[in-house]
């Protein structure tokens, strides 16, 4: 996630500046050809050029629209495990007790509970940020050599590149016993194991009289809001916004682009000897524009890709584990993740 208030113009350029040099070279072509040949067939009239423009705009701001929406539907859902997360580890503190045992538990005993509960949970958090990390054939690091090349670079400058690459390793070997790591690494899908594991240790702690009935369901009901809460996230990971909404409008904008200076040139034309020679810039405006507008949606559809515009699963991470960590009342606390480069991940 991007946290400074506006971007610079290196930063633009960075992100879009490429294009500019396609764009005018192209730019460039028709106005030369128009003035030094004097081929007027090479203008079309301005009309049907709006037309086309204003379509394309129009689609263009429902793309961005959608885009924006699988965004904030993302960082809602985070927002979710945060609050459920802190209810877990509060309801597990006050609801493993011994006040329903057979016999005398020692707090100690009922501590060590607690703390294999709620690492437990944090192991989780790690899990479900680094499967939703897995690239998905549809976004950038998988499509073409100059686009995937690309996205490599920004991931590493404005991305999980700034991060280690074994951070959940690292976190899931301090948080699960040995032998639930090297069990739980092995499953397609760890995230939904470890609460599984979660949901039979509950069963356990309800043969030893640790919990009650209703204490168990209660407990049960927010492992039952994790998995739901996972299964929302990979519902946008997992189904990416319909291609054809995202492909098409990418090719309307390439028409419109391409079209673009032929109009230009005869109205420029008409200003003067050298009227035609400023549509250059205005055209190479207007394609620019048009371009970064494309651009943004197709960089924001994906929330989980590993770019700088995800939803910060690592900070919101972090923040869960120092809560809950605090919740039983230890001192080794790890620090917020800090923004590296304006990017906090």
């Amino acid at each position: 996630m991007f946290i400074r208030k506006n971007f610079g113009f290196l930063g633009i350029m960075a992100f879009s500046g490429m294009h500019l040099i396609w764009i005018t070279t192209w730019v460039g072509l028709v106005t030369w050809l128009y003035e030094y040949t004097k081929w007027e067939w090479l203008s079309i009239p301005w009309l049907p050029l709006s037309l086309i423009g204003t379509a394309v705009a129009f689609y263009i701001g429902f793309k961005n629209n959608q885009a924006y929406d699988r965004l904030w539907e993302a960082r809602k859902i985070w927002g979710a495990i945060i609050n459920s997360s802190r209810s877990w580890g509060s309801t597990v503190r006050s609801f493993v007790t011994d006040g329903f045992a057979p016999g005398a538990v020692s707090a100690a005993s009922l501590k060590s509970i607690h703390q294999k509960l709620i690492y437990r949970h944090i192991a989780w958090l790690y899990s479900l940020r680094s499967q939703l990390l897995i690239p998905a054939p549809w976004e950038h690091i998988n499509q073409h050599v100059h686009i995937a090349r690309t996205a490599r670079r920004r991931m590493k400058h404005f991305g999980v590149g700034l991060l280690d690459d074994d951070i959940t390793q690292k976190e899931l070997k301090k948080l699960l016993s040995t032998a639930e790591y090297e069990r739980l690494i092995h499953y397609k899908n760890t995230a939904t194991q470890i609460i599984d594991l979660q949901s039979q240790e509950l069963q356990q702690l309800r043969k030893q009289g640790l919990i009650d009935d209703f204490r168990h369901m209660e407990l049960q009901k927010i492992l039952n809001d994790f998995y739901e809460h996972q299964g929302k996230c990979e519902r946008i990971k997992k189904f990416p916004l319909p291609r054809q909404y995202g492909n098409m409008s990418f090719i309307f904008v390439g028409i419109f682009i391409f079209l673009l200076p032929f109009g230009m040139v005869s109205e420029f034309h008409k200003l003067g000897e050298f009227g035609i020679w400023l549509s250059i810039p205005f055209s190479v405006l207007v394609s620019w524009v048009f371009l970064v507008m494309e651009l943004v949606g197709d960089y924001s559809e994906n929330p989980f890709e590993g770019l700088g515009n995800d939803i910060p699963t690592y900070a919101l991470t972090r923040t869960i584990e120092i809560d809950l960590r605090e919740m039983l009342g230890e001192e080794d606390i790890p620090p917020a993740v800090e923004a590296v480069n304006g990017v906090l991940m």
